[in-house]
């Protein structure tokens, strides 16, 4: 095994670490650009997010529609648009707050996770702004040099989020279980199973679902931004 820290911190990223969604901008930006259609993309957008925030999306359907936007552009352009996307939208929906939240854990030498339902296109360059250095995110698969709008193994969303991270720390070897602290931030009602796994579960920024069951387990909820 690793000489790994004793405590880990597992950090959500939309509407917990940033105030808005990553894939819903990135979404509004496209259409702002004119790469997107705004009366097609912009109902199915609402259509999902609401499915999403109630629970009822698959995790396929879910991270493919967003892994569509990818598809008809070069990958040259694509990560042109992705710098201007940061810029505009992204880095300043990150709150002071957040980034001392991350600073507090990494300073008191954790393991600092990032691990979201977002894709690795749009998520890792925002790892990096947060000076996190582990990120688990959803992989959009590539063939040829462009992405496919598929996803490259699983989701990384509700019960894969846990799949995911135990792959993970097992290629570091070690388990969730063997860390002293586990703490996992999130803001929704999907991130449930992995909150229920760690020993610090912290409610942050949650949507009313998550709000009542921390106050039935006694969670901690916190605001974020």
């Amino acid at each position: 095994m690793r000489n790994l820290p004793d405590v880990i911190a597992l950090f959500d990223l939309d509407r917990t670490l940033l105030t808005i969604d990553a894939d819903e901008a990135w979404v509004e930006f496209l259409i702002d650009q004119g790469a997107l259609q705004r009366e097609r993309f912009e109902p199915a957008m609402h259509d999902v997010s609401e499915r999403y925030q109630r629970g009822e999306i698959g995790i396929y359907e879910f991270c493919e529609f967003y892994l569509s936007t990818l598809v008809p552009h070069e990958p040259a352009r694509l990560a042109a648009w992705r710098a201007r996307y940061l810029a505009d939208r992204i880095f300043p929906a990150i709150s002071a707050t957040a980034r001392a939240l991350v600073a507090k854990h990494r300073d008191a030498g954790h393991l600092v996770v990032l691990t979201t339902a977002a894709s690795r296109f749009l998520t890792a360059p925002i790892a990096a702004e947060l000076g996190i250095d582990n990120l688990i995110s959803t992989e959009p698969e590539m063939k040829e040099g462009r992405y496919t709008g598929k996803v490259d193994g699983t989701p990384n969303m509700r019960e894969g989020k846990i799949a995911r991270l135990d792959a993970w720390l097992a290629g570091r070897g070690t388990t969730l279980a063997s860390f002293r602290e586990s703490w996992f931030y999130s803001d929704s009602r999907n991130d449930v199973p992995l909150l229920s796994r760690v020993t610090n579960p912290v409610a942050a920024n949650p949507d009313a679902f998550l709000a009542r069951l921390a106050t039935e387990k006694g969670w901690p909820v916190v605001q974020i931004g």
